[in-house]
């Protein structure tokens, strides 16, 4: 089998499923945004092998192709997917409690930097807040499940503070904000 199909030549992609829309279609949008998400952490990945932080963003990774295949199972399709739910928001969340009781309290914005892991986290975190308007932008039209929704706001945030604990690991300090408004 071939890589290429040429089928994608007109302007369309196909669903799971079979259905096919267009290219610039807000559902294809939020699952290339997705996609360059799960990038991004894979990029990260590679500055995160000594990190215990890694097996974290592997199964983040996972989930993050999971969730492009919810995406491309629109309801009332062939296929239904439905992969990301509340036990893995709540994963999240519990990861987010448990890296926040090591590190400083937070007491001003932080600018993205410090250690290179940190700075590619807090570029996910930037790719992950592109793919959740994206899927809110996709909501609009096309219902997407309160589970994908939420899920992406809170790997947003954990992604904030599992680039505070890149820097906190490795003793450097979270460079704080400096308004130069003045």
């Amino acid at each position: 089998m071939k890589l290429y199909t040429r089928a994608g030549d007109d302007g369309t992609t196909g669903l799971y499923g079979g259905d096919r829309v267009s290219k610039t279609s807000p559902r294809i949008q939020a699952i290339g945004d997705v996609d360059e998400l799960n990038a991004l952490i894979g990029l990260s990945r590679t500055e995160a092998s000594e990190s215990p932080l890694d097996p974290i963003l592997y199964q983040i990774q996972n989930w993050l192709f999971d969730l492009g295949a919810e995406l491309a199972s629109p309801p009332g399709g062939k296929f239904t997917v439905q992969s990301i739910n509340a036990s893995k928001i709540e994963f999240l969340e519990q990861s987010i409690d448990s890296l926040e009781e090591t590190l400083p309290p937070l007491k001003a914005f932080i600018l993205p930097g410090g250690t290179r892991l940190s700075a590619l986290l807090h570029l996910a975190r930037a790719g992950c807040r592109r793919a959740e308007r994206s899927i809110w932008d996709l909501n609009g039209s096309e219902p997407v499940s309160d589970s994908v929704l939420q899920f992406v706001n809170r790997l947003s945030d954990w992604l904030f503070v599992a680039s505070r604990t890149a820097n906190h690991l490795q003793n450097v300090q979270d460079i704080e904000w400096k308004s130069t408004a003045g």
